[in-house]
């Protein structure tokens, strides 16, 4: 079983990243999958090694989190483990998924040829104030709008 993933308290960052950075759930998802251990390190030295306030999820992100890690995973986690790690998350700072955001990430989906989903992260990153998106679905060093994709993951690959 895997151990709660713990958030960082608030304070300076010391990480050689900087600027405000938006978490895609497949950095979550990879803190507590089992099978993938050298991402599960990764993922969670970069949870524990940086502020809080230099993280930012949405709602979309903890709602999509839970589902992978309870029904998808090839060991999936325990809904209640899950359920204390959305805990832990949602001390973050969280955009919620409103009529304004759709709208956005469905400009950005046209403007910048993504999926609507993937619109949907970047356009709550950019609602975020982040400079960076940290996720390895995205082409690593795309800028897209104000946002730039960092794969946090490219040298655990």
């Amino acid at each position: 079983m895997p151990a709660v993933v713990r958030v960082a308290v608030p304070g300076p960052a010391m990480s050689s990243m900087s600027g405000r950075a938006f978490l895609d759930t497949n950095v979550l998802v990879y803190a507590v999958d089992e099978t993938e251990p050298e991402k599960r390190a990764t993922a969670r030295r970069l949870l524990g090694s940086v502020g809080e306030r230099e993280f930012v999820l949405s709602t979309q992100v903890l709602g999509e989190f839970y589902a992978v890690v309870t029904r998808k995973l090839d060991q999936p986690v325990p809904e209640a483990v899950a359920s204390a790690v959305v805990d832990q998350l949602s001390l973050l700072p969280t955009v919620p998924c409103d009529a304004a955001l759709v709208k956005a990430a469905v400009r950005r989906s046209h403007s910048a040829q993504l999926s609507y989903w993937d619109a949907l992260i970047v356009a709550a990153a950019t609602a975020g104030g982040c400079e960076r998106l940290l996720s390895e679905d995205l082409n690593d060093g795309q800028l897209i709008g104000s946002v730039r994709v960092e794969n946090p993951f490219r040298e655990a690959v």
